[in-house]
């Protein structure tokens, strides 16, 4: 894989991208509008290989993956190379190496970017295949493939390639790695204000062994307690995550749950004294934490969507309060466990997904490349977030120009 020169630097086919598509569809747009205006053109033209990227992302945003996957397939037959413009002229040019896969395959840039004066460049490499010859010219180049089973030829691919890229680049595979979700809490051990539980991953019959009486979790060697979590490998948002409560629990998990694999975790309650769980979105840049979001709810699987923030002024009340205290106050708090984190995991952008105990420690749910950062939430139920986004949307745009 060679930079192509200026003069000689052909020009990918143009895409509007996740950040943006997502944008228009949780703001109102209807996606089956969108859909019919890409298919428009694909019927004029169907080697367009932008409008196949699009409805495949299009598809995947209403929940149609596997039409989303094969509208990704078919524009990768036509091009490995995509660009979504900057918003603005371009004040800088992006380049980064992308996995084909679902949404949460790779880092999310776009929702960083947007209203930016970045243009960004997707290059897709394909498990057992060549590299594209060559790719455009670029100011700072970026590993997108996050830390998965199905990444790890790519990310391999590019710790062989990378070695002596001739521009900067962000992340590492070794980085990314370090990440995934049984070898963080490793990662973390004995680190100061941190509380990771443990999580081991687990065959189809090493689950159902759990259920035997007197059963040992495999690896740590310690007596099975209840309530304990199970979630598939490579499962995100919380699909196939279930506590499970008793031994009688587990048959029936597995019978919803056809992987092969599973992560198993003890579970630990992050309830308040009020009894309402919170959870917390944070992004690092170059070590320093920003907020993305608080959610809060009565109920322990918690996500922001869940969370029902929208129809709740008290909730909304606390979460704007925390983006206003932040810096002082949480970031100071856990700036020991925050700063144990970037510096083993030797990683320079960082998403995570955390709470904090009543004892006072950070409890990292999970960490990694993966999660988006964004700001959808509509400005007239949530005037606070749109400023305070801005903030992290710019200080992205600061930590690309730092390091590139």
């Amino acid at each position: 894989m060679t930079v192509a020169a200026p003069a000689e630097r052909r020009w990918p086919p143009e895409v509007v991208g996740l950040g943006r598509l997502a944008h228009r569809i949780f703001r109102g747009d209807d996606p089956s509008s969108i859909i019919t205006e890409l298919e428009l053109r694909l019927s004029a033209d169907p080697s367009d290989a932008g409008a196949w990227f699009d409805l495949g992302v299009v598809h995947e945003l209403v929940f149609d993956k596997e039409r989303g996957l094969a509208c990704q397939a078919q524009a990768l037959k036509l091009s490995r190379v995509f660009r979504t413009p900057a918003e603005r002229d371009t004040g800088l040019r992006l380049l980064m190496f992308a996995a084909p896969g679902d949404i949460a395959t790779n880092v999310p840039v776009s929702f960083l970017l947007i209203d930016s004066d970045v243009t960004l460049d997707m290059v897709f490499l394909l498990p057992n295949e060549p590299s594209p010859d060559d790719v455009p010219d670029h100011d700072l180049a970026m590993i997108g493939a996050c830390q998965s089973d199905a990444n790890e030829p790519v990310l391999a691919q590019l710790e062989a390639e990378l070695a002596e890229w001739p521009r900067p680049v962000l992340l590492s595979p070794a980085g990314i790695r370090s990440m995934e979700r049984d070898r963080l809490w490793k990662l973390l051990d004995g680190a100061p204000g941190v509380c990771i539980p443990p999580t081991v991953m687990l065959d189809r019959e090493q689950v159902r062994a759990l259920a035997e009486d007197g059963a040992e979790v495999p690896v740590l060697s310690q007596r099975l307690a209840y309530p304990f979590l199970l979630r598939p490998l490579d499962s995100h948002g919380g699909h196939g995550l279930e506590r499970i409560e008793a031994a009688a629990d587990i048959a029936g998990y597995l019978e919803r749950h056809p992987a092969d694999k599973f992560f198993w975790a003890p579970f630990v309650d992050y309830s308040g004294e009020d009894g309402l769980f919170r959870k917390y979105r944070v992004v690092m840049m170059d070590g320093k934490p920003f907020l993305c979001h608080v959610a809060i709810a009565a109920h322990w699987m918690l996500h922001y969507l869940n969370a029902g923030m929208d129809v709740d002024a008290a909730k909304r009340a606390e979460e704007e309060n925390a983006f206003a205290t932040f810096d002082d106050v949480f970031a100071v708090r856990h700036a020991a466990a925050l700063r144990a984190l970037y510096e083993r995991s030797g990683s320079e952008y960082i998403t995570i997904d955390c709470a904090e105990t009543r004892a006072g420690e950070l409890l990292i749910f999970e960490a990694g490349t993966a999660m988006v950062v964004h700001d959808m939430d509509p400005a007239d139920v949530f005037p606070y977030k749109g400023p305070n986004m801005r903030r992290v949307f710019a200080a992205f745009r600061e930590f690309l120009g730092r390091r590139a």
